[in-house]
C-alpha cells in the first residue's frame, strides 16, 4: 500500500491510499479550521456550519443528501474539532465519484435557507442542553476552560446557548470567507480508490477556488484554574488536567505511553488500584489530547460525594508513586497497547483516511506505519519515569468537578499533595 499526495496549484492538498481487497473506501474534506479558529463572538459557529452543510445546497435539498449516499448503501457525517472540521463518507468502489461530488457539493454551495437556519439552530440548542445533561461530556469542556480560560482553545465547540441563537446567515457566510479556501483544505481518501482518479474530480470541484491564506492561531498559554459546578447527582464527576506535549513535541509518544500505562486500560495502575482493590468508582481512565502548540493530560473518573475525597487522592498517590517505579513491564505493555491499537485503526479504510489527512495538516506528509510503531518502541523506561516526574512536579493543573462536589479537595491541596 503507498500513500500519493498530490497539490493542486491553488494550496489543496490531496492525500490517497489504495487498499487491496477492499470493495469499499472512504472519502472526505478535512479544514484546518475548527473551534480554535473563531474570535470570541464567533464562538460555536464553526459547529454551525458543520450542521449547515447538510441542510441544502445549490443542487442538492437536504433530504437528497442523505438519500443519495444512501440509495448505495454507504453513510456520509461530518464532525467538528478545535483545530479541525471533517466531512466524510464510506462508501462501495462504484460510487466513490458520487460520495466526492456530494461531499465537494456541501463543503462549497450550502445555500443557508432562513427556514433551515432556525430549525438547525433549535437542534443545536438541544444539542446543548443534552451536553449540560451529561456529566461525563460536559466535565471536559469545561476542564479545557479552566486550563485554557479566557483563549480560543478553551471555549466549547458547540458555544454558549446566547451566541448561537443569535448566528445568522452572515455570519455562516463569513467564516467560509475566512477559513473555507482550497489551501485550508485536505482532501483525503483510503480503501478502493484510485489517485488518478480522486485528483481529476478535485480538479473539477476544487480547481477554480482562490486560496484564502492561512490564519495563525492564539498562542495556548496553560493558566490552569479550577471549576465547581454543584448539582444534585448521583455522583461527582472528577477531571484532573495537566499541561502535555503539543503534537510536534519529542515528548508526544512519551507522553502517550506514560497515559496508557498510568490509565489506559483494564491493566493500567489507576483501574487497578482505584476500581479493582478499593471499589470506589465504576470508570476511571487518562488520556492524552494534543494540539498544535501544546497537549493536555486528563484523568477521569466519577465516584460517590463520600468517596470524592479518597480517589482524588489515591490518584494523586498513583501518579507519584508511577514517578518513582514505573517497571519495565509496564511501558512494555502500555506499547504494546499503542502499537496493536495504531495498526487495527489501520485496519479500516476510515481510520487510513483520517490519519492521513491528519499527518498532512500537521506535517506536510504522512508517517509510514513503521516509522509511527518505531517511534512507539522507541520510548524507554527512563524516559516515561522522567516525563512522569515533570508532570508530578508541574503546578500547570486544572480541575472540573461536577455533581455534590462539597466534600471534593481544592486544586490548590491537590497540588500540595503533588508536591509533597
Amino acid at each position: 500500500m503507498t500513500v500519493l499526495l498530490t497539490t493542486l496549484p491553488n494550496g489543496l492538498r490531496i492525500v490517497t491510499e489504495r487498499m487491496p481487497g477492499l470493495a469499499s473506501a472512504a472519502v472526505g474534506v478535512w479544514l484546518t479550521a475548527g473551534g480554535r479558529h473563531e474570535r470570541a463572538e464567533q464562538n460555536g459557529i464553526a459547529h454551525f456550519l458543520e450542521h449547515m452543510a447538510f441542510k441544502g445546497t445549490k443542487r442538492r435539498s437536504a433530504a437528497r443528501i442523505a438519500e443519495e449516499i444512501e440509495d448505495v448503501g454507504g453513510y456520509i457525517n461530518a464532525y467538528t474539532s478545535r483545530e479541525m472540521t471533517a466531512y466524510y463518507a464510506r462508501v462501495l468502489e462504484p460510487d466513490v465519484p458520487m460520495a466526492l461530488d456530494v461531499i465537494s457539493d456541501i463543503v462549497l454551495n450550502p445555500v443557508f435557507d432562513p427556514k433551515e437556519i432556525e430549525t438547525e439552530r433549535h437542534v443545536i440548542l438541544q444539542e446543548i442542553g443534552q451536553a449540560l445533561d451529561t456529566p461525563d461530556d460536559i466535565i471536559f469542556d469545561w476542564l479545557q476552560e479552566a486550563a485554557f480560560p479566557g483563549q480560543a482553545l478553551g471555549r466549547t465547540i458547540l458555544g454558549p446557548a446566547e451566541r448561537v441563537a443569535a448566528f445568522g446567515r452572515k455570519d455562516l457566510t463569513g467564516f467560509i470567507g475566512e477559513h473555507y479556501g482550497p489551501d485550508q483544505m485536505i482532501l483525503s481518501a483510503a480503501g478502493a480508490v484510485d489517485h488518478d482518479q480522486v485528483v481529476r474530480a478535485a480538479e473539477v470541484a476544487f480547481g477554480d477556488l482562490a486560496p484564502v491564506g492561512r490564519k495563525s492561531l492564539q498562542p495556548a498559554l496553560w493558566q490552569g484554574s479550577e471549576r465547581r459546578e454543584v448539582k444534585d447527582l448521583e455522583q461527582v464527576h472528577f477531571a484532573l488536567g495537566f499541561e502535555a506535549p503539543s503534537v510536534r513535541h519529542a515528548d508526544f509518544h512519551t507522553a502517550q505511553v506514560y497515559t496508557t500505562a498510568l490509565g489506559g486500560g483494564m491493566s493500567s495502575r489507576l483501574f487497578q488500584k482505584i476500581r479493582e482493590e478499593r471499589g470506589l468508582c465504576y470508570s476511571i481512565y487518562a488520556q492524552t489530547g494534543a494540539y498544535d502548540d501544546t497537549g493536555m493530560l486528563t484523568i477521569y473518573a466519577g465516584t460517590s460525594a463520600e468517596e470524592i475525597g479518597d480517589l482524588a487522592g489515591l490518584t494523586v498517590e498513583e501518579m507519584k508513586r508511577a514517578a518513582e517505579d514505573m517497571t519495565e513491564a509496564e511501558v512494555a505493555r502500555a506499547r504494546a497497547q499503542m502499537k496493536a491499537g495504531l495498526l487495527m485503526g489501520l485496519e479500516s479504510p476510515s481510520g487510513r483516511s483520517e490519519r492521513m489527512a491528519r499527518h498532512t495538516a500537521i506535517w506536510g506528509r504522512v508517517q509510514t506505519v513503521e516509522e509511527s510503531a518505531a517511534e512507539i518502541e522507541a520510548v524507554t523506561r527512563d524516559d516515561v519515569l522522567r516525563f512522569a516526574e515533570g508532570i508530578v512536579g508541574s503546578a500547570a493543573t486544572a480541575l472540573a468537578l461536577y455533581g455534590p462536589v462539597n466534600r471534593a479537595p481544592t486544586l490548590d491541596r491537590l497540588r500540595e499533595r503533588l508536591a509533597a
